[in-house]
């Protein structure tokens, strides 16, 4: 591959793991007290995979991909069950952008893709209560489009 496909295949994942980020905020705001402290971890891991994501932009002498001012999600989020949905969504999601990372790259970055879409896969069985085959695969996922296969979609902010 090359290193263009490379650095895009990383500005992709780092803008996923933004809209993880905020995704896990709203999780976050509406997950009941039993499952508090794994949106918690989840959500500090994915802070620290969109920190060491901008990093190895920046290594490659790129500007990092900005987080959006706001994310459109993908259904209402009125209580702790859709918390948990939205959850699963948003691993799906990065699990799918590791996926095209995975294939974008060789060496220690196609590990380290690896090692994030295991992560991604894993959490998303954890909320969801049951696995699906191909983890990251975007054609067995019901709620990702074609134009936004990873990320939760960037909105205005509302007033």
């Amino acid at each position: 591959m090359t290193e263009k496909q490379e650095l895009e295949a990383l500005q992709k994942a780092l803008a996923a793991e933004h809209a993880a980020v905020y995704g896990y905020g709203v999780v976050g705001g509406r997950i009941g007290e039993g499952r508090r402290a794994e949106a918690m971890a989840a959500y500090d891991a994915h802070r620290a995979r969109r920190d060491a994501l901008a990093r190895e932009v920046r290594g490659l002498g790129a500007t990092p991909v900005a987080a959006a001012a706001a994310y459109a999600l993908p259904f209402p989020v009125p209580d702790s069950a859709a918390a948990v949905r939205l959850a699963a969504d948003l691993e799906d999601r990065v699990a799918g952008v590791y996926s095209d990372l995975v294939r974008a790259t060789e060496g220690g970055r196609r590990s380290t893709g690896a090692e994030a879409l295991r992560e991604a896969a894993v959490r998303a069985v954890r909320w969801r209560g049951r696995s699906v085959a191909f983890p990251g695969l975007a054609e067995r996922a019901t709620t990702v489009s074609p134009s936004s296969p990873a990320s939760v979609s960037p909105t205005a902010p509302t007033a």
